[in-house]
């Protein structure tokens, strides 16, 4: 039985086509988008395979080749950033060295070898005191000749601040210009020690003005040529202990 002559057939015998004519064009806007959609996924797909085709083919050995790739890209990033730091650090941000932190108050002057107080006496307020009772204190050895004002006063504030006896000690000559040098430059507490006997003349010879740092056990340290911001405080506060257990 044929039915090339009824309608919707043709003499080859195609199947049906169930084809829906829409009334409005609008309606196959959401076809046409998924089918453009659906075309760029395929050319991705198809730029993807030809990127890394030579890197999965066997004949460009396949994922081995992947390796040099790698080494090759964190090579090269590691030289970009080590040029970066070097560009990068100014002479305000290069390393410098570190400096021990100095005082504002000024340097602090190595210690010379300690030294006994040597025996004899001088006098302290009208009576005669063994030298080697003056423990615990800082002795400035005032020369004849002593433009020593200001270094004087620093020692006295220094001596104030550290808790310590200070005494300005003269000897022959310099002992007339001793009460005047105390009410100028003592800060209220130094005391004049006369050096009648010459006993701490003769055993230090102060050449300018020389500053003996005497701990409990009658051991001195002894500072000459003090420059002018000189800094005692911290020995001082540690002349109340024996010398000889102090690290030197």
């Amino acid at each position: 039985m044929s039915f090339a002559s009824e309608p919707g057939r043709d003499d080859g015998n195609p199947p049906p086509v169930n084809i829906v004519i829409p009334d409005d064009a609008r309606e196959l806007e959401r076809d046409v988008l998924a089918y453009h959609r659906e075309q760029r996924a395929r050319r991705r797909r198809q730029r993807l395979v030809r990127l890394l085709g030579p890197l999965r083919s066997k004949e460009s050995g396949g994922q081995a080749a992947i390796l040099p790739l790698a080494a090759t890209c964190v090579a090269l990033s590691m030289l970009a950033a080590a040029m970066l730091s070097v560009v990068a650090i100014s002479p305000a941000s290069a390393p410098t060295m570190a400096v021990p932190p100095r005082s504002s108050a000024g340097p602090l002057i190595q210690p010379t070898a300690l030294t006994s107080l040597p025996a004899g006496t001088v006098q302290l307020e009208g009576r005669a005191e063994p030298v080697r009772s003056l423990t615990s204190s800082a002795l400035a050895l005032v020369p004849a000749v002593c433009d020593c004002g200001p270094a004087l006063s620093r020692l006295a504030g220094q001596a104030a601040q550290a808790h310590v006896a200070l005494y300005f000690v003269g000897a022959g000559a310099a002992i007339p210009q001793l009460a005047g040098l105390i009410a100028q430059y003592g800060g209220g507490t130094a005391k004049a020690v006369y050096d009648t006997g010459d006993v701490l003349a003769a055993a230090y010879h102060p050449d300018g003005l020389t500053v003996l740092l005497v701990y409990s056990n009658a051991t001195a340290d002894v500072r000459r040529n003090l420059p002018p911001d000189f800094q005692f405080t911290p020995v001082l506060r540690q002349l109340t202990k024996p010398g000889k257990q102090l690290a030197r």
